[in-house]
């Protein structure tokens, strides 16, 4: 079967010198939707050398409408990714809300399923902080995350190789928050993903 690990080579070659420039300077993960932890749902995302970067470990049997605590390699908490009920719950299924760490008092950012060009739409929950479009099948695993005002692209969601959608990249942009990059892929997941694939073996070169 194909690695799951990243490899040097993009799937998608910049189609400018200007865009192969940007591509370099851009952080290229790899996000692998299973936990390593037995017995959990979540993910394991590897960055450019094949480190782990980010996990998400779940032991809710709640599938899409779980908790997700994106944490650092050390378990520290970055965001969480949460569905809670809106208007009686009628929107509830809609979106999701990113916190900042643990906290699930105040969100910071919402992502919203939509229809038609943008497939969803990601709203600070405060005054301040951009709003952000997606664009594209996140089902398909090729998707892209627009800055809503300035139309300028802060993050990709790519296909990796062949192995299925269970195994994929993320590609975040220079100045734009990794860690919320990855949050919003939780978010897109929950809201579009589906359940797993059965990836039975992987590769252990790193």
């Amino acid at each position: 079967m194909a690695k799951v690990h990243p490899d040097r080579h993009p799937d998608v070659p910049p189609s400018s010198p200007a865009a192969e420039e940007e591509e370099e300077e851009a952080t290229s993960l790899t996000v692998w939707r299973k936990s390593l932890l037995f017995n959990c749902r979540g993910y394991t995302v590897f960055d450019g050398r094949g480190d782990l970067a980010y996990r998400v470990d779940s032991y809710d049997d709640a599938g899409a409408d779980a908790e997700a605590v994106l944490m650092d390699p050390a378990g520290r908490p970055a965001f969480t990714v949460a569905r809670r009920s809106r208007l009686l719950g009628l929107l509830s299924g809609q979106q999701r809300l990113i916190y900042a760490g643990e906290d699930t008092r105040r969100p910071v950012y919402a992502v919203v399923r939509r229809g038609g060009k943008a497939t969803a739409r990601v709203t600070p929950c405060a005054a301040a902080g951009a709003a952000y479009e997606v664009e594209g099948s996140y089902a398909r695993r090729r998707c892209v995350v627009y800055d809503a005002e300035r139309r300028v692209v802060v993050a990709e969601v790519r296909p990796k190789e062949a192995v299925g959608t269970d195994v994929f990249r993320l590609v975040v942009r220079p100045g734009f928050d990794v860690s919320l990059a990855m949050a919003v892929v939780v978010a897109l997941d929950q809201l579009f993903g589906g359940r797993p694939s059965l990836l039975r073996s992987w590769s252990t070169t790193m």
